[in-house]
């Protein structure tokens, strides 16, 4: 798999020689041809929460791209040094206006080629006023055979994992 080299990683950092893409173990990365240093690039963490409510699902329809004006849970990325639970209920609030309480983990959900993994959780409402952040265009709760135009492919797939989960099936 190709990758594409960062505008900020021109230069090695070890020895400031200017970087080339070459094959590093089958991978086409960044390598100081001088002092042979990879750059290797990290995938970003995400924490999204599957939140239930009288038999439906809360869904964010998104002000940022990339998907804006479509649905998806209410998630995003997980700070340097942030527990990934803190930061799921932490992006609850701030998209919806909820308190939760992080439950069990869904699962982790990544697709070839896109560097975002996401950590999908369920949760429980604790608190706080249903209403649509800064990030958000609307907020809303939707039937699970009636959810809105989904942003990402794999939002159907937590869903279905967390339908399994709920229902107790393998």
């Amino acid at each position: 798999m190709a990758v594409a080299m960062n505008n900020s990683d021109k230069y090695c950092a070890g020895c400031g020689t200017r970087l080339v893409v070459r094959d590093h173990e089958g991978r086409n990365l960044p390598v100081c041809p001088t002092c042979g240093r990879v750059v290797y690039y990290d995938p970003k963490l995400a924490a999204a929460c599957v939140i239930e409510r009288d038999g439906q699902t809360l869904m964010v329809r998104r002000a940022v791209q990339t998907g804006y004006g479509l649905w998806s849970m209410p998630g995003g990325y997980v700070d340097r040094g942030e527990p990934v639970e803190t930061a799921a209920a932490r992006e609850v609030v701030e998209e919806t206006g909820l308190l939760v309480q992080v439950q069990e983990l869904i699962g982790l959900f990544s697709d070839a080629g896109n560097p975002v993994v996401v950590a999908a959780y369920s949760a429980t409402e604790v608190g706080g006023v249903l209403a649509p952040g800064p990030e958000s265009l609307d907020v809303g709760f939707f039937p699970i055979d009636g959810l809105p135009p989904l942003a990402f492919p794999r939002d159907e797939q937590i869903i279905r994992r967390w339908q399994r989960i709920r229902d107790h099936q393998p």
